[in-house]
């Protein structure tokens, strides 16, 4: 028996959706693009964005353990700390990093100009002061 799906040789050809776009894993980031998207945030006086970014990048986390951070993790007591440890949601292991100089600063300016307390998330979204961003607000901040 015959296939009738799509006999009429003159009927348009349907296109993939992935027909010449790159797919698979994103290539990581080079230092020259670090540095063009924190000067850029640091010229738009983006504090909140580029503490995140910052702390991001130090601490090679994954996003959702980075909208989960608490006050306490990175400045226990008011300033940013030279190193934090926090444990990971999907593995439960506990991670250490350091901070740079340039993401202290970024922390402890963004925690200036917020007021934050320990006990409260990093990064509060529109949900509430009791809630973190969510991880879909923080992929659309990556994404600009």
């Amino acid at each position: 028996m015959q296939d009738h799906r799509n006999t009429d040789p003159t009927a348009p050809r349907r296109v993939p959706w992935n027909k010449g776009k790159l797919i698979g894993a994103k290539p990581p980031f080079r230092p020259k693009h670090v540095w063009s998207i924190r000067t850029k945030l640091q010229i738009e006086g983006r504090t909140r964005d580029l503490a995140m970014f910052n702390l991001a990048i130090d601490s090679k986390l994954r996003g959702c353990d980075v909208v989960a951070l608490k006050v306490e993790d990175v400045a226990p007591s008011g300033y940013a700390v030279d190193r934090a440890t926090v444990r990971q949601k999907k593995t439960g292991q506990p991670v250490r990093f350091e901070l740079t100089e340039q993401t202290r600063q970024a922390v402890d300016d963004y925690l200036r100009a917020v007021t934050k307390k320990p006990g409260e998330f990093m990064f509060t979204g529109r949900r509430g002061s009791g809630r973190s961003i969510t991880t879909r607000q923080y992929a659309r901040l990556v994404s600009e």
